[in-house]
């Protein structure tokens, strides 16, 4: 019996918030499969390197991030036989998250807002359905997890912080409901000591965030 051909690859879901929008970095591909629609950023591993070396390779070379801090976590693997044309893929795909990131300067890679995205007629292999499930994980974690502040600079107010709330989950969310919910959370918010006008108005506290991984209590998104 022939022995199945077999490849893997890393693929990156990097996420920020732009112009007020949750966006994800997008390939434009420029070659068959697909040529001319909208990938995410990655390629196969080499055959000296593990998972997470690959995703930081890939990360440089593909997303054209390198020498950036970025939540970096693995997201999921995917693996059904007929997910690429060409062979027998199997892709691992990582979730990556960071404030302000930059643009690339490879021609090829861009940012576009995720609901753009997600509503584009040409997506490559299945990365419509990943950069679903990426999103998904990005905003399930801003309930349990300090991951919100990931998409913060180091020193934030919690109107911004209410912000990445509102853009990653979509919905508008009661300030003074917010502001109570997040500095009356275990270990999340550690005041500075300064203060800031640049959110408009009376000067705003500024705050780092805690050494808090779980957020207690957790901030359920509305509805839920």
């Amino acid at each position: 019996m022939p022995v199945p051909r077999l490849a893997v690859t890393v693929d990156l879901v990097v996420l920020t918030v732009r112009e007020q929008r949750l966006s994800a970095l997008m390939w434009r591909r420029d070659r068959a499969p697909y040529d001319g629609a909208w990938s995410l950023p990655g390629g196969f591993i080499q055959l000296d390197e593990d998972l997470p070396a690959a995703a930081s390779r890939l990360m440089a070379e593909r997303a054209g991030l390198a020498d950036v801090r970025i939540h970096l976590e693995q997201l999921a693997t995917y693996g059904y036989p007929d997910r690429d044309p060409r062979q027998r893929v199997v892709s691992v795909a990582y979730l990556g998250l960071a404030p302000d990131l930059p643009a690339s300067s490879r021609a090829q890679v861009l940012w576009a807002a995720v609901d753009d995205l997600i509503h584009r007629d040409r997506a490559a292999f299945d990365h419509r359905r990943i950069l679903c499930d990426g999103v998904e994980r990005a905003r399930a974690k801003l309930e349990y997890t300090s991951l919100a502040a990931a998409f913060c600079p180091p020193e934030f107010t919690v109107a911004e912080l209410r912000r990445v709330y509102e853009i990653v989950w979509g919905t508008a969310l009661d300030p003074r409901n917010f502001h109570r919910k997040v500095t009356g959370a275990d270990r999340f918010l550690i005041p500075t000591g300064r203060t800031t006008t640049r959110d408009g108005g009376r000067p705003a506290r500024l705050y780092t965030r805690g050494d808090a991984e779980q957020l207690r209590p957790p901030m359920l998104r509305p509805g839920r």
